[in-house]
């Protein structure tokens, strides 16, 4: 499916940009958001190695730096339209011929992903939650989340909203996750992790921010690993959350 994490450009020539034009109807912000597109090369990337969004480069720099999906794997996707992500874990977890399982859920429908099974649901209703850990077959190795509030441009309450969706994906990590197993969510930097992170040294061996390269520059996005799952209010040991090694947005 990927050649590498990172976009290439034919020749090595530098892809030339493209300007948009602003329209008498269309709002400033639209213009704003479609010249980013039109010019983001990992735009362009994805739909050349036919990934179904940009976003599927994130996961792949996070796993080449991290090595939590393998083959074998039970993998869980939480928030996975329109499916990126899934795509990048079936091709490294390798369901069937390599005996690993990835199920994908949200509450927009997904179009069928080779290899993966996909949950139409929210989270939250413990229905879903048991139909999941059905099609897993088991505990899962790997809890994923990129869930994001939809923005509303003001940084604060963007902050907190999806704050709340981490602490729900933890919440079905702490549920479905097998010992020494591995999570990954998206949270915007705001001031407001403390208590996440707190559980999450609590209940993993090692906890990390990361912000991988495919993420915008200008965003506050990034993403917190955690590592090595112990269960529930597991000793508490000495973990280091900074990050010294994150590659530059």
């Amino acid at each position: 499916m990927t050649d590498g994490p990172f976009p290439r450009r034919p020749g090595g020539r530098r892809r030339a940009s493209v300007r948009v034009r602003s329209a008498r109807k269309r709002p400033a912000s639209s213009t704003r958001w479609l010249d980013r597109q039109l010019n983001d090369p990992y735009v362009a990337e994805a739909q050349r190695q036919g990934f179904r969004s940009r976003a599927a480069f994130k996961l792949i720099q996070l796993d080449d730096r991290f090595r939590v999906l393998g083959p074998g794997k039970r993998v869980l996707d939480l928030g996975a339209a329109p499916g990126g992500w899934l795509q990048v874990a079936a091709s490294r977890v390798r369901p069937g011929a390599g005996g690993g399982t990835v199920v994908g859920v949200d509450l927009l429908p997904i179009a069928p992903v080779a290899g993966c099974e996909v949950i139409h649901g929210d989270v939250c209703d413990d229905v879903i939650r048991d139909r999941l850990a059905a099609a897993l077959g088991g505990r899962a190795d790997v809890v994923l989340s990129d869930m994001a509030a939809p923005t509303t441009g003001h940084p604060g309450t963007d902050h907190l909203r999806t704050m709340g969706l981490a602490e729900t994906a933890f919440e079905v990590a702490r549920d479905l996750l097998t010992p020494g197993g591995a999570f990954i969510c998206k949270l915007f930097q705001g001031g407001a992790e403390k208590p996440l992170l707190d559980q999450l040294k609590r209940d993993f061996r090692r906890v990390r921010h990361a912000k991988p390269p495919a993420s915008r520059p200008e965003s506050t996005e990034a993403y917190l690993v955690a590592l090595g799952y112990r269960g529930r209010n597991g000793a508490p040991r000495r973990h280091d959350t900074r990050d010294h090694t994150s590659a530059p947005a």
